[in-house]
C-alpha cells in the first residue's frame, strides 16, 4: 500500500456524506456554462454539433482526466483538433494524464474535492460503482439524446443495454470487443537460447520461469502489475473449469467472486477453491525467486520487461504494442519478444456479460456538460477519432483502407483512445503485425462466439453497503495486491482479512446476493 493511501480512503469514507451534499448543489447549476450563460443556443442537438453566425458558441476549455502519459506529440494533437473545433463547437482541451499506478486514489481525491472536471476515466475495476454510488457521475442519458447521436450510433446496442448503472447510461463505454484479449510477454530469444520448445500451457510456462532463475542470472523470471493485473487475477482469465470471475461489488477484487456461471456469490473466506491453490502456489513462485522482488513498488509494469530486465510479464492484450516493442528494441538490440496465452478460440467457451472495461463520464460538478457531450460527439466522427486516437495523418501514421493504418512514428503518438474514445466501428487494426493475433481480436468482436453470463444486465446498488465497501477498500489496500501477487502468505494475510474485514465482507455478499437473487427472479430464472 502507498504511503498516505490509508489515510486518504479514511478522509474519503468519512467526507462522502458532506460531499454527495456538494455533489446535489453542483447538480443545480451543473446545466450552465460561465457566467450564469446557458451552455447551448436553444435547438442544438446531436445532429449539429456545431453553431454559425449569430449562434457561434462561447468558447470553453474542457478539462479531461485519463489515465497514462502524456505523448511528446500531444500538444500538436490538440492544437489540430481545437482548429478543426473552432467554428463548430469552439472547444478547447486540458487533458490531464494520471500514472495508471496513481488513477484510483488521484481520482477519488478530486471527485471528492469537487474540483471541476468535465470528463473523467473510471471503469468497473476501478471505481465507478462506489462513485455512481456516491452521486459523482451525471446520468447521460438525455445528454446523449440530444447531442450525442454519434457516440449513441458508434455503439451496437448491447454495448448500451449491458453497461447501464440503475437502468441508466452513467458513463459512455469505451470498448471494441466482448471481452479483452489476454497474454504473457515472454523473452523468445532467452527461451530459445535455454533450449526451451514454445510454451503451449500453464505449466510450460512456470517451468520455464523456473529455468531462467537457474541459467540467467541477471533476469528476473516473472513480473505483474497491481491487483488488476496480478499473477492471480491473470490466471483466472483463462480458468476454464470454473469460469471465476470479480463480481459487480468490489471492482476487481476476487475476495467476492462469481464461479460456474451459476448466479452465486462466492467469499474467498468461507470458498478457496480454486482461488486458494493459485495463492498458494503464486506465493512458493515469489518464495522461490521466481517473481520480481520489487513487484509492489514498481510503478510502470512494463518497465523491466522493456528495459530487457525480465523474461515474463503479464499483458491485457494478444499483442505487443509498437511503443513497447520499440522501447524493447533499443534497450536489447538483438532481444526478441513474443507473446503466450492460454486464451480458448472455441465457440462458446468463453463467457461475457457484454460489460466493457472502461468508461468515461461525466461528473456533476462540470459546468460544460453539453459541451462535453458534444465534444465526445465530434470525436466519435471517423476523421477526428483518427486524429484523437492515432495522431496526424501523414506524421504519426498512414491509413491503410478504411479500418486499417500502418504507425511512423508512435514515439511521438502512441493509441491510447481505450481511455477516452474507443469504439467499435472506427478502431483501426495495424498492419504487420501477428496475423493469428489479429484472428484472435477478430473472435472478440464476435458476440455470438461468447455464451452470454447469466448475469448479463445485472447492476449493483451499494449505497445499504457503502460504509462496508469502505471499510473493505480500506483493509484491501493494505493486502490484496500483495496477496495476489505471491508477497505475502496467504493463510496468515487471510486470517487479517478475516478478523478486519470479514463482518464488512460478508454483508456486501448478502446484500449482492439478495439483489442478484431479485434481478434473476424477475427474468423468470
Amino acid at each position: 500500500m502507498k504511503q498516505g493511501e490509508l489515510t486518504m480512503k479514511r478522509f474519503l469514507s468519512t467526507a462522502l456524506v458532506l460531499l454527495i451534499a456538494l455533489v446535489a448543489l453542483a447538480g443545480c447549476t451543473g446545466n450552465s456554462e460561465g457566467e450564469g450563460k446557458t451552455s447551448e443556443p436553444p435547438g442544438q442537438t446531436g445532429d449539429n454539433n456545431g453553431a454559425s453566425g449569430d449562434n457561434k458558441l462561447e468558447q470553453v476549455t474542457l478539462k479531461i482526466m485519463i489515465p497514462g502519459d502524456r505523448p511528446p506529440d500531444m500538444d500538436l494533437v490538440i492544437a489540430e483538433a481545437e482548429k478543426r473545433m473552432k467554428d463548430t463547437i469552439n472547444v478547447k482541451l486540458d487533458v490531464v494524464f494520471v500514472p495508471w499506478s496513481d488513477l484510483a486514489q488521484k481520482t477519488q481525491v478530486t471527485l471528492a474535492s469537487g474540483e471541476n472536471i468535465d470528463l473523467i476515466f473510471d471503469a468497473p475495476w476501478l471505481h465507478i460503482n462506489q462513485m455512481i454510488a456516491s452521486g459523482f457521475y451525471e446520468p447521460l442519458d438525455d445528454l446523449l439524446a440530444e447531442y450525442g447521436k454519434t457516440v449513441l450510433e458508434k455503439r451496437p446496442q448491447q454495448m448500451w443495454d449491458y453497461n447501464k448503472y440503475g437502468g441508466k447510461i452513467m458513463a459512455v463505454p469505451l470498448g471494441v470487443s466482448y471481452m479483452s484479449g489476454n497474454s504473457y510477454m515472454v523473452r523468445k530469444d532467452i527461451r530459445e537460447k535455454l533450449g526451451v520448445p514454445p510454451i503451449k500451457t500453464y505449466d510450460d510456462l512456470i517451468a520455464f520461469a523456473y529455468k531462467v532463475k537457474e541459467q540467467e542470472k541477471g533476469i528476473i523470471p516473472m513480473t505483474a502489475g497491481s491487483a488488476t493485473y496480478s499473477f492471480v487475477a491473470h490466471h483466472a482469465l483463462n480458468d476454464y473449469d470454473t469460469h471465476v470471475r470479480p463480481t459487480h461489488a468490489l471492482g476487481n477484487s476476487l475476495m467476492l467472486y462469481y464461479k460456474n456461471n451459476d448466479g452465486k456469490v462466492y467469499n474467498l473466506l468461507e470458498d478457496r477453491e480454486p482461488i486458494g491453490t493459485w495463492l498458494a502456489n503464486t506465493n512458493k513462485w515469489f518464495t522461490d525467486g521466481l517473481i520480481f522482488k520489487d513487484i509492489l513498488t514498481t510503478k510502470d509494469f512494463h518497465q523491466p520487461i522493456s528495459a530487457g530486465k525480465v523474461a515474463i510479464v503479464t499483458n491485457g492484450a494478444f499483442g505487443i504494442g509498437d511503443s513497447l516493442k520499440n522501447t524493447f528494441k533499443n534497450n536489447v538490440p538483438n532481444g526478441e519478444l513474443e507473446t503466450v496465452t492460454f486464451f480458448s478460440p472455441e465457440k462458446g467457451a468463453n463467457f461475457t456479460n457484454f460489460k466493457q472495461w472502461n468508461f468515461l463520464a461525466v461528473p456533476k460538478v462540470s459546468k460544460n456538460k453539453e459541451r462535453a457531450m458534444m465534444f465526445l460527439n465530434w470525436a466519435n466522427e471517423k476523421e477526428n477519432y483518427d486524429l484523437l486516437s492515432y495522431g496526424i495523418e501523414g506524421k504519426h501514421w498512414e491509413a491503410v483502407g478504411e479500418d486499417k493504418m500502418k504507425n511512423l512514428d508512435t514515439s511521438g503518438y502512441s493509441a491510447f483512445g481505450y481511455v477516452w474514445l474507443w469504439n467499435p466501428v472506427d478502431e483501426r487494426t495495424v498492419i504487420g503485425g501477428d496475423p493469428k493475433n489479429d484472428e484472435m481480436d477478430a473472435l472478440l468482436r464476435d458476440a455470438d462466439m461468447f455464451t452470454t453470463d447469466i448475469l448479463a444486465g445485472f447492476e449493483f446498488d451499494g449505497t445499504s453497503v457503502q460504509n462496508e465497501i469502505s471499510q473493505y477498500n480500506t483493509v484491501d489496500g493494505q493486502y490484496y495486491t500483495a496477496l495476489f501477487n505471491g508477497v505475502i502468505d496467504p493463510e496468515d494475510t487471510l486470517k487479517k482479512f478475516e478478523a478486519e474485514a470479514g463482518p464488512a465482507l460478508k454483508k456486501i455478499q448478502q446484500e449482492l446476493q439478495k439483489q442478484i437473487d431479485e434481478f434473476l427472479a424477475a427474468r423468470g430464472k
